[in-house]
Protein backbone atom coordinates (compact mmCIF):
# COMPACT_ATOMS: atom_id res chain seq x y z
CA UNK A 1 0.00 0.00 0.00
CA UNK A 2 1.08 3.33 -0.88
CA UNK A 3 1.49 5.95 1.82
CA UNK A 4 1.99 9.73 1.45
CA UNK A 5 4.08 11.59 3.13
CA UNK A 6 2.68 14.18 5.75
CA UNK A 7 2.72 18.23 4.25
CA UNK A 8 4.90 20.38 4.27
CA UNK A 9 7.24 17.72 2.62
CA UNK A 10 10.99 17.62 4.58
CA UNK A 11 13.00 17.78 1.90
CA UNK A 12 14.05 21.14 0.21
CA UNK A 13 11.64 21.97 -2.64
CA UNK A 14 13.47 24.90 -3.59
CA UNK A 15 16.48 23.41 -5.91
CA UNK A 16 17.85 24.60 -8.80
CA UNK A 17 16.27 21.95 -11.39
CA UNK A 18 13.03 22.68 -9.88
CA UNK A 19 13.31 26.49 -10.32
CA UNK A 20 15.13 26.21 -13.59
CA UNK A 21 11.52 24.05 -14.67
CA UNK A 22 9.34 27.18 -12.47
CA UNK A 23 10.70 29.15 -15.23
CA UNK A 24 10.11 27.58 -17.92
CA UNK A 25 6.53 26.68 -16.78
CA UNK A 26 5.96 30.05 -16.04
CA UNK A 27 7.02 30.97 -19.53
CA UNK A 28 5.00 28.81 -21.31
CA UNK A 29 1.58 29.75 -19.17
CA UNK A 30 2.15 33.54 -20.61
CA UNK A 31 2.93 32.54 -24.15
CA UNK A 32 -0.46 30.49 -23.35
CA UNK A 33 -2.42 33.80 -21.78
CA UNK A 34 -0.89 35.71 -24.31
CA UNK A 35 -2.28 32.87 -27.37
CA UNK A 36 -6.03 32.73 -25.58
CA UNK A 37 -6.73 36.54 -25.47
CA UNK A 38 -6.79 36.25 -29.63
CA UNK A 39 -9.48 33.88 -29.10
CA UNK A 40 -12.73 36.13 -29.62
CA UNK A 41 -15.07 33.07 -27.39
CA UNK A 42 -12.81 31.66 -25.00
CA UNK A 43 -15.48 30.57 -23.44
CA UNK A 44 -15.94 28.23 -26.90
CA UNK A 45 -12.62 26.82 -26.23
CA UNK A 46 -13.04 25.90 -22.79
CA UNK A 47 -16.30 24.41 -23.08
CA UNK A 48 -15.92 22.12 -25.43
CA UNK A 49 -12.07 21.01 -23.55
CA UNK A 50 -14.31 21.00 -20.38
CA UNK A 51 -16.75 18.59 -22.24
CA UNK A 52 -13.79 16.57 -23.40
CA UNK A 53 -12.03 16.62 -20.45
CA UNK A 54 -14.84 15.51 -18.20
CA UNK A 55 -15.90 12.70 -20.31
CA UNK A 56 -12.41 11.34 -20.71
CA UNK A 57 -11.55 11.59 -16.68
CA UNK A 58 -15.03 10.19 -15.56
CA UNK A 59 -14.28 6.94 -17.61
CA UNK A 60 -11.75 6.67 -15.03
CA UNK A 61 -14.80 5.96 -12.49
CA UNK A 62 -16.77 4.27 -14.79
CA UNK A 63 -18.73 6.38 -15.30
CA UNK A 64 -19.53 6.41 -19.29
CA UNK A 65 -21.06 8.50 -22.04
CA UNK A 66 -20.62 9.52 -25.06
CA UNK A 67 -19.70 13.13 -26.69
CA UNK A 68 -22.61 13.20 -28.76
CA UNK A 69 -24.91 12.68 -25.66
CA UNK A 70 -22.92 15.79 -23.54
CA UNK A 71 -23.65 17.71 -26.55
CA UNK A 72 -27.44 17.01 -27.27
CA UNK A 73 -27.58 17.47 -23.23
CA UNK A 74 -29.38 20.60 -22.91
CA UNK A 75 -29.73 21.44 -19.03
CA UNK A 76 -33.29 23.42 -19.28
CA UNK A 77 -34.95 20.33 -21.55
CA UNK A 78 -37.47 17.79 -19.29
CA UNK A 79 -35.93 14.98 -22.34
CA UNK A 80 -33.95 12.12 -19.50
CA UNK A 81 -30.97 11.19 -19.42
CA UNK A 82 -28.95 8.73 -18.16
CA UNK A 83 -27.19 9.09 -14.90
CA UNK A 84 -23.19 9.32 -15.92
CA UNK A 85 -24.22 12.00 -19.26
CA UNK A 86 -25.77 14.03 -15.76
CA UNK A 87 -23.00 13.02 -13.96
CA UNK A 88 -20.50 14.26 -16.48
CA UNK A 89 -22.73 17.41 -17.70
CA UNK A 90 -22.48 18.38 -13.55
CA UNK A 91 -19.14 18.03 -13.68
CA UNK A 92 -18.82 20.48 -17.47
CA UNK A 93 -20.77 22.79 -15.17
CA UNK A 94 -18.25 22.62 -12.37
CA UNK A 95 -15.51 23.51 -15.04
CA UNK A 96 -17.46 26.18 -16.45
CA UNK A 97 -18.10 28.06 -13.10
CA UNK A 98 -14.77 27.72 -12.30
CA UNK A 99 -13.56 29.35 -15.68
CA UNK A 100 -16.00 32.26 -15.11
CA UNK A 101 -14.73 32.76 -11.67
CA UNK A 102 -11.28 32.77 -12.49
CA UNK A 103 -12.09 35.71 -15.18
CA UNK A 104 -14.23 37.48 -12.76
CA UNK A 105 -11.13 37.62 -10.44
CA UNK A 106 -8.82 38.15 -13.38
CA UNK A 107 -10.65 41.46 -14.42
CA UNK A 108 -11.60 42.71 -10.91
CA UNK A 109 -7.57 42.79 -10.24
CA UNK A 110 -6.74 44.38 -13.33
CA UNK A 111 -10.00 47.49 -12.56
CA UNK A 112 -7.55 47.59 -9.19
CA UNK A 113 -4.76 48.21 -11.40
CA UNK A 114 -5.51 50.62 -13.65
Amino acid sequence: MFELELLPPKHDLETKSILKRCIKAHKALAQLRGISQSIPDQGMLINTLGIQEAKDSSEIEAIITTHDALFRHDRASSVPVNAATKEVSNYVLALGNGFKSIKQKDQSRHRLHI
